[in-house]
């Protein structure tokens, strides 16, 4: 127990003007750390254990804080509910915001995921963003990895939705790698074969991790 010393009789009357500072200093601190009030078009970064193709994504692509990220959905309230719009396996759809942090826990059981949110200056491109990630619920998902082509894979879609809600794009396309110490790893051989395409290397695509480094977006939350 905090022994508040201060209140000692022989102390002044403003002692009670720094319990309150500390109690309500104590308790934003409390809130801060432990709850999250999401807005729409936050973004979602996720750490997904799920496959070696998803170790894959990670071994080849750079996120912030050397963190590793293979997923990606966007924040969209419904009805005041908090859902994630993503593009996963199923293709392009929703999913409450609960079983999508459940999706990939660590060791403590927390949620694989940080969040980032667009800096301020960007913030009117989110209500537009959001409209067209609805029109795009249905999609195929896209397994070639391929711009354009009326699928999408998880960061396509973000991408795909802010370019089209300011006619520019919001983040940017590289040239796309598969390799990892010069050499296409062979999981994406493998994977691209099965496909019967060669592996798109250098090709312009976008992932999550890079997303992540974005300059148009702070990292406001950690779950791990």
């Amino acid at each position: 127990m905090i022994k508040l010393l201060f209140l000692h009789k022989s102390h002044k009357p403003y002692s009670f003007l720094w319990l309150f500072i500390i109690i309500a200093c104590a308790n934003f601190y409390c809130t801060k750390n432990n709850t999250l009030k999401f807005q729409n078009g936050d973004l979602l970064f996720q750490d997904l254990d799920s496959s070696p193709l998803c170790d894959a994504i990670e071994k080849v692509t750079n996120s912030i804080d050397d963190l590793n990220f293979s997923h990606v959905g966007i924040i969209t309230l419904i009805n005041k509910k908090e859902y994630v719009l993503e593009a996963f396996v199923n293709g392009v759809d929703t999913i409450p915001l609960k079983q999508f942090l459940k999706r990939s826990l660590n060791q403590d059981n927390e949620p694989k995921v940080i969040v980032g949110r667009l800096k301020e200056e960007f913030s009117s491109y989110i209500p537009k963003a959001i409209e067209n990630g609805f029109e795009l619920i249905g999609k195929e998902y896209d397994e070639e990895f391929k711009i354009n082509n009326d699928k999408f894979y998880c960061s396509e879609l973000i991408y795909e939705i802010f370019l089209n809600s300011n006619n520019n794009s919001l983040f940017e396309l590289q040239p796309m790698t598969y390799k990892h110490d010069d050499k296409i790893i062979d999981i994406w051989v493998e994977y691209f074969n099965k496909l019967g395409i060669p592996v798109p290397e250098s090709e312009p695509g976008i992932n999550p991790g890079g997303i992540s480094l974005s300059n148009k977006i702070n990292i406001i939350h950690k779950f791990y």
